[in-house]
């Protein structure tokens, strides 16, 4: 197993690893739950959506956006088992051991803290243009497969 020191270098040479930024609103909700918070949601979210050996939906369990740790998973490999075992040696089909879970955990907390070293991102300004009413369109197959 690689150290940490080992897999950002790596992942710094992956234009779809470095696309990965917080957004204003993940940048606040970082500042505004703390570390332990965050950590706990990295776990949580680490144990119950890729630890498992045939975890549900893999490929797709992560979203893109909606939260800081979502994101961290993208920018680092840890978003599902095909990236895992790509990038951190994790063996599909087999449980993820403790190890391996504080390691993509330590690698998630890792980039947020590397993130919000960053000045603040601005905030989106509100689009008065937008209907009040909008249709969505479902999303596209592309944007639900989180894999490079």
């Amino acid at each position: 197993m690689h150290s940490l020191d080992d897999l950002f270098q790596r992942l710094s040479h992956s234009p779809f690893r470095q696309r990965f930024k917080l957004g204003s609103a993940e940048y606040q909700y970082c500042l505004s739950k703390g570390d332990e918070v965050i950590r706990q949601h990295a776990t949580d979210f680490i144990s119950a959506r890729l630890a498992p050996a045939e975890p549900p939906n893999d490929g797709r369990q992560t979203p893109m956006r909606g939260h800081p740790v979502f994101i961290a998973q993208h920018a680092t490999a840890t978003c599902c088992r095909s990236c895992l075992y790509k990038w951190h040696g994790v063996n599909q089909h087999q449980e993820m051991t403790a190890e391996q879970q504080a390691r993509a955990i330590a690698a998630i907390l890792r980039w947020l803290h590397q993130e919000m070293q960053r000045p603040a991102p601005p905030a989106k300004p509100a689009n008065r243009n937008t209907p009040v009413c909008k249709k969505s369109r479902p999303p596209s197959r592309s944007s639900l497969i989180c894999c490079e």
